[in-house]
């Protein structure tokens, strides 16, 4: 993987982000460039594609579409491959190891049907099509997640889809073809038991991309997050995953695995960031020194080491508790690297671009996205303070104190 990415990935990246960046004033960046598809092929070719297939679920699957042999890789084995497509914008797509597609896809894995697999995880596993989690609300606040207002009836053997979604990632690229829709049910059984999870094509009458959403003046072509709306959306009953309220079971066995996903990848981030700070602080010179050697430069790159070692065991562990008893198991570490990882990223990309001085605020270098990356993982798959809750009432619970 790390030869992969240092021979085919890193020598195009700045190349394709100057192409895209080109697009965005004359053409369609929503359209993948073919480097993508390009890249992809030689992945898949090298068996480097679907890497984050779990063992216990690879099977037939990975045999067919990834590895060699049929073998997956537990949540410890995926780590540091996740930590090595961090430090690259491109390499998680041309590994066909993206989210939110790679959580959609063990969604299908553990809880889909046979029908569900054939028409939605084959052609995600192939790379043929994309897919978008609609979860997050405009109108209430959605790190409560039983507040959701969006609707998923059930009327005889249909779903009825109604309601709004935002952030929903991927929605701009123009082949994502499905949503994982997560609604409410019925709003009088227990909190955990109301929502269902429905897959939706994105060409179903009633689906409309109402607009695509930045962050912080980036629109993450060519996938997106986008603002989306479903008004009297009909799907067939057998589109429920797992069936009708089963939504929050499935939501606790996805986010497990995807949040050591995103951590790691942040620690490939801040890896990169590091780099780049060194490099930077050893080939400019003020005031007569190198910028290593002022302001307390040295401390910085020293405490960033510290940090992104420190934080690279957390997942780990993390990663081995869901390994060895599943996503209940684990709910105090992956809500501890959750809180830490992005936080230690975003810490460690400042200083870097602080070094880079103004050409670090400006495309010219990769510091100002993935700042940005990290500073928007602090809210994705739920915020600070949610992850915090968790934590504080895990470790009060041991003394005793209520929930």
């Amino acid at each position: 993987m790390a030869a992969f990415i240092a021979d085919e990935v890193a020598p195009v990246e700045h190349a394709y982000h100057r192409d895209l960046a080109e697009l965005r004033r004359t053409g369609d960046p929503w359209q993948p460039l073919p480097i993508i598809e390009e890249l992809k092929a030689k992945a898949r070719s090298l068996g480097l594609w679907n890497l984050f297939l779990p063992a216990e679920h690879a099977g037939e699957y990975a045999a067919r579409f990834g590895t060699d042999g049929g073998e997956g890789l537990t949540n410890v084995d995926y780590a540091p491959i996740a930590e090595l497509t961090g430090g690259s914008a491109l390499a998680p797509i041309v590994l066909n190891c993206n989210a939110p597609d790679t959580g959609n896809m063990e969604v299908l894995l553990r809880y889909g049907t046979e029908a569900q697999r054939a028409e939605w995880l084959e052609p995600l596993l192939e790379g043929r099509i994309r897919s978008a989690f609609a979860m997050t609300e405009p109108d209430v606040a959605s790190s409560d997640a039983t507040n959701m207002a969006a609707t998923a009836v059930v009327d005889g053997d249909e779903m009825v889809i109604n309601g709004s979604k935002w952030w929903s990632t991927g929605v701009g690229h123009p082949d994502c073809k499905v949503f994982v829709f997560m609604g409410l049910t019925d709003p009088d059984a227990d909190r955990h038991r109301r929502h269902s999870m429905v897959l939706v094509p994105a060409d179903a009458p009633g689906v409309k991309v109402e607009r695509m959403l930045n962050t912080m003046g980036y629109y993450d072509e060519p996938f997106g997050h986008g603002e989306v709306s479903f008004t009297d959306v009909r799907v067939p009953l057998s589109n429920a995953i797992g069936g009708p309220g089963e939504a929050f079971a499935i939501a606790q066995g996805r986010l497990g695995p995807g949040r050591v996903h995103h951590c790691m990848r942040l620690i490939g981030l801040a890896e990169m960031a590091l780099r780049l700070a060194c490099e930077r602080g050893l080939e400019r010179t003020a005031f007569g020194k190198p910028l290593a050697n002022l302001g307390g430069n040295r401390e910085r790159i020293a405490e960033a080491r510290i940090a992104i070692d420190s934080t690279r065991l957390l997942v780990l562990n993390a990663a081995w508790k869901l390994d060895v008893g599943g996503p209940l198991n684990a709910l105090c570490e992956v809500a501890q690297i959750k809180v830490a990882a992005p936080t230690m990223a975003q810490q460690v990309v400042d200083m870097a671009m602080q070094l880079h001085g103004g050409g670090g605020l400006s495309d010219d270098h990769p510091l100002a996205g993935a700042w940005t990356n990290a500073r928007a993982l602090r809210l994705a798959d739920g915020p600070d303070e949610v992850h915090r809750g968790v934590i504080a009432r895990l470790e009060l619970g041991k003394y005793g104190a209520s929930r």
